[in-house]
């Protein structure tokens, strides 16, 4: 009889700590799942890098006022979870990634932090792989960025955006250029190396670029086109661009590949948000000069 309880109280140890594992671990991932698990969490888990007019840091921004409004129609509070590029993917699936050209190898399983990511967040091959995009929030491009008073000459347009990439990444040849890994302003992304460029990796983030090379850091860097609009507003005079370095790219918010409903839920709020007004507002807002760069895109929105 002794026996028996003894091994009746093992057993009923080993339950109890097997249910408190279980209590846990689901307690550290109780707001990642697709729309019902959000609506019934009550809280729209926004994952996001300060970074250009999209996540100010400053508890605004364009990606901020969208999400917050999103949060608003779903009718659950909204809560943001600062991020940084290396893990930000890994937050919201859960899974650590590494890219390798346009692949992605998926490894071992991280914990779930959010429910989406919103924060100028380009579309590129290898992400599509491992997150899916909504509709297109913000148009973007990757162009070269220089000093003002650098003697090197923006291109002339040709009317071919081919062409135009090729005249600018000439004007690269043995310059220093800044640009940063892990980031679409990833220099393996846009063949940097064969330009003939002394490519710089940056250590700072993508805000600190255009004030890097106004104080010296390099003669140039690349730059997408929210963060060099906000640059040329923030310091006019002291940039320049030079020409493009990708044909047009296109910024979305991303979601788990698991989560069709809260994707399919941004995008009819998106549609909405277009149709009513407000996200023209949000985006006048943060980006006034947006829609006279980029009128193709920003038509009917």
């Amino acid at each position: 009889m002794k026996q028996l309880l003894k091994a009746m109280k093992r057993s009923t140890k080993t339950l109890l700590l097997a249910a408190a594992a279980w209590a846990a671990l689901s307690q550290g991932s109780a707001w990642s799942g697709d729309l019902p698990q959000v609506r019934k969490s009550g809280v729209l888990k926004h994952v996001g890098i300060p970074y250009a007019n999209f996540v100010t840091g400053a508890g605004d921004g364009m990606d901020v006022e969208l999400m917050q409004l999103f949060a608003k129609h779903l009718g659950v509070h909204y809560e943001y979870v600062k991020a940084d590029w290396g893990t930000v993917i890994q937050d919201i699936t859960g899974k650590k990634v590494q890219a390798k050209g346009d692949e992605v190898v998926f490894l071992e399983d991280t914990p779930v932090r959010g429910d989406l990511i919103a924060n100028g967040f380009t579309v590129l091959p290898w992400r599509q792989k491992a997150v899916s995009f909504s509709t297109p929030t913000f148009p973007s491009q990757i162009w070269l960025v220089a000093r003002v008073d650098s003697k090197v000459r923006p291109i002339k347009p040709s009317g071919n955006i081919d062409t135009d990439i090729a005249r600018t990444k000439a004007l690269m040849k043995s310059k220093h250029v800044l640009a940063l890994k892990k980031t679409c302003l990833d220099p393996d992304l846009y063949n940097l190396d064969a330009t003939g460029a002394d490519v710089i990796l940056f250590n700072g983030s993508l805000n600190e670029l255009a004030p890097a090379i106004i104080n010296g850091k390099a003669e140039m860097t690349i730059l997408d086109v929210p963060d060099a609009l906000v640059a040329l507003e923030k310091w006019p005079g002291k940039i320049k661009i030079l020409g493009p370095v990708s044909r047009k790219q296109e910024m979305a918010v991303a979601f788990p590949k698991d989560s069709p409903e809260l994707h399919d839920a941004f995008n009819s709020f998106l549609k909405q948000a277009q149709h009513d007004g407000s996200y023209r507002k949000i985006v006048k807002k943060y980006y006034p000069t947006a829609y006279a760069y980029f009128p193709d895109f920003f038509k009917g929105r």
